[in-house]
């Protein structure tokens, strides 16, 4: 069966049986869009239908995309991955490992063994956690009085570490403060900078921080799925005149932008009009193993109604790169180790294949993350790439 019939017919299939309000999948390869399709609505109870150019929040697609502007600096020399990194952001050099708490539920702080690096916050490997995925971030904030990082509030970034930098993986704001590390050697607001060295070079025309009129007439909305299966439409946007732009998962896109993303990695940082973003060499040091024995493991919830206890291919040895996850065994989709992949909290996911030089995009906008229903269609459509290439 071709692609286009058995990616049609889940996606069709998925929408109709009420798994999912909507679903924008594409695929390429280092050329052009191999496929791409778009089925259900932009919202339930909207007669808008989902379509190729649909506007979602792409969350924490939006690592890749700040790290890929992190190692334009570095290849520059204007950031270095392995010197401190409170060099640039001073504020990195005051940020202290929580230790417990007290009697009176107080935090217990010391001073970190190493300095943060930009290498260690590429890697997720600084210490910093999510309070969706971390208690202890919870309870931190709680007493502190600190808002949570979707406030996009300059303070949301005050949590502290779980670990001494280097010592383990664990998923959290370090790309947010990677943001900021590019904006303090641009000299540039984050969304300035991506427009001008990424989305214009590439032609992505649809994605920001701050959703434009026309990126609006397309927008999706987000949907919850309560403990009895079914989905409701929420009102839940980013502020749209944040204090920061959030680069941990800040941007709202559509599927063909990040495609061009996606052959920007599958080419070796060339555009689809052969103009260089990054260097091969840069390219290749992104899609390596960058924390050495570390791995990336479960991310076992704190806030259920956001995020379910996930993990891409249980059991599965799995690395990180400069902003990429890799999966070091073949994945039961048919993707091959050294392949790089990540998601967004509203179940967007993407993957990058090197060396069949495929990769594709699944958008859909529904919490919690790795939604049951979902998260297994996107693999069914990555499997379905696989099985009908020639």
């Amino acid at each position: 069966m071709a692609l286009r019939e058995q990616a049609d017919s889940l996606l069709r299939d998925a929408v109709l049986k009420g798994d999912v309000p909507g679903v924008v999948a594409m695929a390429t390869d280092r050329d052009d869009a191999i496929y791409g399709g778009a089925f259900g609505v932009r919202a339930l109870g909207d007669s808008a239908d989902m379509t190729l150019d649909t506007v979602v929040w792409i969350a924490s697609m939006t690592k890749a995309i700040t790290g890929a502007a992190a190692m334009q600096l570095v290849e520059q020399g204007k950031l270095e991955l392995d010197s401190p990194a409170s060099r640039w952001v001073p504020a990195l050099g005051k940020v202290e490992v929580l230790d417990g708490f007290d009697a009176q539920g107080q935090p217990k702080l010391r001073p970190p063994k190493r300095p943060i690096t930009l290498r260690h916050l590429l890697t997720h490997t600084a210490g910093f956690a999510y309070e969706i995925w971390s208690e202890a971030i919870q309870r931190h904030q709680q007493a502190k009085g600190i808002p949570g990082i979707t406030t996009c509030e300059n303070a949301a970034l005050g949590t502290p570490l779980l670990f001494d930098p280097g010592e383990r993986w664990e998923y959290g704001i370090n790309i947010d403060w990677a943001g900021k590390m590019v904006e303090a050697v641009s000299g540039q607001k984050l969304g300035e900078y991506l427009e001008d060295h990424l989305f214009e070079p590439l032609g992505m025309d649809s994605t920001a921080f701050k959703i434009t009129p026309e990126m609006r007439r397309h927008l999706a909305k987000i949907h919850q799925r309560g403990d009895d299966g079914k989905l409701q439409p929420l009102d839940l946007e980013l502020p749209q005149e944040p204090e920061f732009e959030m680069g941990g998962g800040g941007l709202y896109g559509t599927a063909g932008d990040y495609l061009k993303f996606v052959r920007m990695i599958l080419n070796r940082g060339e555009s689809d009009d052969g103009e260089p973003v990054l260097k091969p060499a840069t390219v290749d040091l992104m899609c390596k193993n960058a924390m050495g024995e570390n791995r990336v493991g479960l991310l076992k919830t704190a806030i259920p109604p956001l995020s379910h206890d996930a993990e891409f291919f249980p059991g599965m040895s799995k690395s990180w790169g400069l902003s990429f996850m890799i999966n070091n065994e073949t994945a039961p989709t048919g993707r091959p180790p050294g392949s790089l992949a990540w998601a967004g909290l509203a179940n967007t996911y993407y993957w990058i294949d090197p060396k069949n030089g495929v990769g594709g995009v699944y958008l859909s906008q529904i919490l919690p993350f790795a939604d049951h229903k979902s998260l297994p269609l996107f693999f069914d459509f990555e499997k379905a790439v696989y099985d009908t290439m020639s």
